[in-house]
Order: structure tokens, then sequence, then C-alpha cells
């Protein structure tokens, strides 16, 4: 989506919140908010929480006929008891919640615009406690993550090799990698820009730290158990030298075990 039909839709978007009577405000979210603005491109999607007044969640999730143009859209899905996916017929995707306050009280954000909010300010208010989870959960324990790293590897060549390949794939591609990224961001914290996204850490990994984004890329892209002692090799490149943290003997217990050694 353009640039200035991006903004369009957003602000399409707040008049169907506000014209709504069960609405109390709008939040929108990541590439939507002001703040990440130069962020956007054709693949931006809109993610917002549309705050309800206190208890109206329940009553209003069931109807979603306030979004623009609902005529447009092909797919709308539900993700947990407050959350949806919509799609529009040109493709655009929209990733939202919809509850009151309350309902949304464990929730993190980090970039994001309050487009209009109650008389008592309770979607600010909201919106500056949700920032402030998302802060104080943006810290990172690279000796335990990287600890998971090979726990995650030892149990997903396990299950490779009894033939369970989903899960296999699922414990080396996203868990070990995940704990990863994690684990060099923790350890090279200053390479880490503000571009970063401070709820998802695999989050533009690539601008920050290319050659190892590229290199973890190209491990994914083999066969499961190559791709997982690719994936080791690699944690024991970036992450062990000169760090005292780095549990070695346990790496190496870990190659013996899978016959790495």
């Amino acid at each position: 989506m353009r640039s200035g039909a991006f903004e369009a839709f957003s602000a399409r978007l707040a008049a169907g919140v506000r014209a709504h009577p069960d609405m109390a405000g709008l939040v929108l979210l990541g590439s939507a908010a002001d703040s990440a603005a130069h962020r956007r491109d054709e693949w931006s999607d809109h993610d917002f929480f549309a705050i309800t007044r206190s208890g109206r969640g329940r009553a209003v999730r069931p109807d979603l006929s306030w979004l623009p143009e609902d005529h447009r859209v092909v797919l709308a899905a539900r993700e947990g008891e407050i959350g949806f996916a919509v799609v529009y017929d040109d493709g655009h995707v929209l990733e939202f919640a919809v509850s009151d306050a309350v309902e949304l009280s464990g929730a993190v954000a980090g970039d994001a615009t309050v487009v209009f909010d109650d008389g008592d300010g309770t979607v600010g208010s909201f919106v500056a406690s949700a920032q402030e989870r998302a802060a104080a959960a943006d810290v990172f324990d690279p000796a335990n993550d990287v600890r998971l790293v090979l726990v995650k590897l030892l149990v997903g060549v396990g299950r490779a090799r009894r033939g369970e390949m989903l899960v296999a794939g699922s414990l080396v591609r996203q868990w070990a990698v995940q704990h990863l990224v994690r684990a060099i961001r923790g350890r090279f914290p200053e390479r880490s820009t503000s571009s970063r996204d401070e709820i998802d850490a695999a989050r533009r990994f690539e601008t920050d730290f290319p050659v190892e984004a590229s290199r973890i890329a190209s491990a994914l892209a083999a066969p499961v158990e190559t791709a997982a002692r690719e994936v080791f090799a690699a944690t024991r490149d970036i992450l062990e030298p000169g760090w005292a943290d780095f549990p070695a003997h346990a790496a190496d217990v870990v190659a013996r075990r899978l016959g790495w050694s």
C-alpha cells in the first residue's frame, strides 16, 4: 500500500472507530504509528488496538462492520478471544485487538499512536503502561538464551531422528533461532540500533547483524538436521570467542551426543 493510501486508510479506520458508540479509543501500532512511518513499505500492515468502553468488548467483537470498506474484506479470522486478522481484496492485512483496557491489561506496545481517547484518558494510560511493560521485557540474558539454543537443537535433532519432522523443524527453525537471535543481541548490545523491535528480537535483525543473519538464514534453508548442525556451528562461531559465559562444555556434550564431534 502506497504511503498516501496507507494514511488515508488510517483516517477511515479512525472515523469508523470514532463513530461506534461502544468504542473509547484507537491506538495505531508498529509501522502504522506516526513514530514508525519511516519504516513503512508495500508490505506494512495496519496493527492496532480498538479500545472499547468498559465491559463492552464481548458485545462489539462479533460485528466488524465498523472497519473501512468492510465489503472488501475477503477473510476475517479470530486469534484468541480478543484478536483478529483481516485481509482485504487487495491483499492489505489488518491485525488488531478489540477489547477494553482491562482485558488488555497485560499487553505490550512499542511504537504507538493514540488516535483518540475518552475523556478520562483511559487509552493514553493503557498505552503508557503497555510501553513500560515492553521496555521492562526488552532485556536480554544471553547466557541463558545460548543454553536454550543448545537444548532446542538437541531435542529437535532427536525428534528428527525419530521421524517427527514437523516438530523437529519447529524446534530448530523457530525456537533455537529465536533464542540465538536474543543471545546475539544480548552478547553484542552496542550493535542493536534504534530501528529494532522491542517486542520481537528477530524483527529487523538483518539491519543490525547482516552477516550473522545471512548465515543463519542460509542454514535454515537446509534439511532439518543439516540446518541444526549449521545453526550449532554458527552459535559457537559467533558467540563463543572471548566470552567466558559461553557453555563450551555443554556444547561439546551436545555435539558428542549427536555424533557431531
